[in-house]
């Protein structure tokens, strides 16, 4: 104890006495500036021998000294004022914050909802673009003094902000936000052409398609493709590599002007995170995808837009893609929601509601496939929701005029194709034959239409008519691709008679000939089996 007394006192006492003195030094700096009696006494033993330059010289020196005076006194005024200012608690700052954070969120749900409404009565009168609707007055912004919360004021179809809602890099879904960011700040609607109707979309389709991207497809192709969209949200593309498959659904988005998604499925996928991404537990952050990204931007805008899974079987398409096989079964387009996050936060993006994305009537999901050794069957359950085309050669060149692209809004696309329904009803005497073939398919190959196949029936064939073909011809197509589809799970080895009575009966229930696709895929399988 005493080694550690005797090294306090040499060591420690030391640095209290070098600290002693300096607040000594300090006070006796103040003392001798501030006592002026003293030093008024030692101007005068000297100033009688002072000249001109010795006077200035005096007069500087005291100048500076009260000058360093004047700043040692600001110095010390402006170190009270931090130390005594009125300051609020951290609590009641990130309490503050977080109710600016709702005001906004709150202000811009407003404004998404306001704008709907306005789309929507805009649609019920069939204005052009730019004009106002009568009885609908622009609203004006109250004056009010500048705050942090953005102000949008609704001008036509475009949305004005003054400063963006959220910065992304303060979000957990950067690219979500930026998405929030560019529709409130930038994005103007472009002016619909409501005066089209399918069977000239079909045919601008292929003649853009050949004149601007060199790609050529056969018109019924188009008509097939389109009356797909008015039947199914999902579409898949099946055939040999190198037909086009990728390049539709891609001419698709460049001819509306809403460029197509594109989502490159990898072998292993295995779960729904692979397309709606996660969040990172470690970084905080949410990992988004560019199909999570489509669906959230989708609601921003009317344009169709198409989302290519492609390559959708190089994994199982049943792992990854179940739920939104499931959404899109839901009878009410409102509850098509997919679950994100478990919980909302306040800076979350804007039309994130209860943790969940709207999947937006817009949007279409096209997959395309290859059938060989490396990719898996498709599993029933995805071929029943969706209408499969066959891409198995391209259509030879043909020459066609330049041909600009569409503005088409989902909306006039969709009530085409509900006038379709109601002007190209199936006949009924196609339904009685369609019944009979039902019958016979029971009776010798134990498969029957479900009501899903049925519905698709009724809807995919005036569509198909809309777009300039006919009721056989749709009827052809759709029969030999969800009905007799199912026959490849038969063993058919064993019944090639049964095959060759069966072309024989559709000759005799739809007339000879008339059934085409129907008969050729029979002999396909045929001869495969």
């Amino acid at each position: 104890m005493d080694n550690f007394l005797r090294y306090f006192y040499a060591d420690i006492g030391q640095v209290f006495q070098a600290f002693v003195d300096l607040i000594a030094a300090i006070g006796n700096f103040l003392n001798y500036l501030l006592n002026f009696p003293m030093r008024m006494d030692n101007i005068k033993k000297y100033y009688q021998e002072f000249n001109t330059l010795e006077w200035v010289l005096l007069l500087l020196v005291n100048l500076a000294l009260l000058a360093l005076v004047g700043l040692m006194v600001w110095g010390i005024i402006r170190l009270c004022k931090k130390i005594f200012r009125f300051r609020i608690s951290p609590k009641e700052y990130d309490e503050m914050a977080k109710q600016v954070r709702n005001l906004q969120r709150d202000l811009l749900r407003a404004n998404y909802e306001k704008d709907k409404l306005l789309a929507m009565r805009v649609a019920e009168v069939g204005l052009e673009f730019g004009q106002k609707p009568e009885g609908l007055e622009e609203e004006q912004p109250e004056e009010a003094e500048q705050t942090d919360i953005a102000e949008y004021v609704p001008e036509s179809n475009r949305n004005t902000v003054a400063s963006p809602c959220v910065d992304p890099a303060e979000s957990r879904f950067f690219r979500l936000t930026s998405v929030d960011n560019f529709y409130k700040t930038q994005y103007v609607a472009p002016p619909y052409n409501n005066t089209v109707t399918l069977e000239q979309m079909c045919e601008q389709f292929r003649m853009y398609s050949a004149s601007q991207l060199g790609l050529y497809y056969d018109i019924d192709m188009m008509r097939h493709f389109v009356a797909a969209m008015g039947t199914a949200r999902i579409i898949i593309l099946q055939g040999i590599s190198g037909t086009g498959k990728t390049s539709l659904a891609y001419a698709f988005g460049k001819f509306v002007q809403k460029d197509t998604t594109v989502v490159s499925v990898q072998p292993s996928w295995r779960e729904r995170t692979e397309l709606y991404g996660y969040f990172n537990e470690f970084t905080k952050k949410y990992s988004e995808t560019d199909f999570l990204r489509a669906i959230y931007e989708g609601n921003y805008y009317r344009d169709p837009h198409i989302v290519i899974l492609d390559e959708m079987n190089i994994a199982r398409v049943e792992y990854y893609f179940a739920e939104m096989l499931s959404i899109l079964e839901m009878p009410r387009q409102d509850e098509w929601k997919v679950d994100i996050v478990a919980a909302t936060w306040d800076n979350d993006p804007c039309l994130i509601d209860r943790g969940t994305v709207q999947v937006p009537n817009n949007i279409w999901f096209v997959g395309t496939i290859n059938n060989d050794d490396s990719t898996f069957a498709v599993a029933d359950k995805v071929y029943d929701r969706a209408i499969p085309i066959d891409l198995d050669s391209r259509a030879e060149p043909f020459e066609c005029p330049f041909t600009p692209p569409l503005y088409i809004s989902t909306d006039h696309l969709n009530a085409l194709f509900d006038e379709a329904k109601e002007q190209y009803p199936i006949s009924q005497s196609m339904l009685d034959k369609l019944e009979m073939l039902n019958a016979y398919l029971n009776k010798n190959f134990r498969l029957a239409f479900g009501n899903r196949i049925n519905k698709q029936i009724r809807d995919y064939v005036p569509c198909f008519v809309a777009c300039g073909g006919t009721e056989i011809e749709a009827v052809d197509f759709i029969v030999a691709k969800k009905v007799l589809r199912k026959f490849e799970s038969l063993s058919l080895g064993f019944m090639r008679d049964e095959l060759t009575k069966f072309n024989t009966y559709l000759d005799k229930l739809f007339g000879k000939n008339t059934m085409v696709t129907c008969k050729e895929y029979v002999e396909y399988l045929k001869r495969n089996n």
